[in-house]
């Protein structure tokens, strides 16, 4: 059976993953890597990975990471908020002093409508990311 670049591309990275275990050195990883691209077959490809140990599964998702990540883009998200917050109040300040009385506090509108916009996607239960 013929295969595909997606089959072709899944021997390349588990060729990688023998290099970086040190199963494979550079010399054999080319000569690999060139016949991988070159196979046709499922066959073809089969004998490129024969010597080889099967690919490690992949670790389970633990059922709270999805909540953790979302929690940790909303702080993420705060966060850059903040930052911004001091910066655009520093450069207010400065002006301010520089001109040797306080301006109109502008920083109020930035930092205002950014922050009503986190509180309402963190009240409204909107994910991290999601339209």
């Amino acid at each position: 059976m013929r295969a595909s670049d997606a089959d072709r591309e899944a021997v390349a990275e588990r060729l990688r993953h023998a290099v970086d275990e040190g199963r494979l050195d550079l010399s054999d990883y080319d000569e690999r890597l060139r016949d991988t691209y070159a196979s046709r077959t499922y066959g073809e490809l089969a004998t490129i990975t024969a010597d080889l140990p099967a690919p490690a599964p992949a670790p389970p998702v633990q059922a709270g990471s999805k909540a953790v990540a979302e929690k940790d883009g909303r702080v993420d998200e705060w966060r850059s908020w903040a930052g911004t917050a001091v910066v655009l109040v520093t450069i207010w300040g400065i002006t301010s002093i520089a001109s040797g009385g306080f301006l109109f506090f502008w920083p109020m509108f930035p930092i205002g409508i950014w922050g009503a916009i986190l509180l309402a996607s963190a009240l409204g239960g909107r994910s991290h990311g999601s339209h």
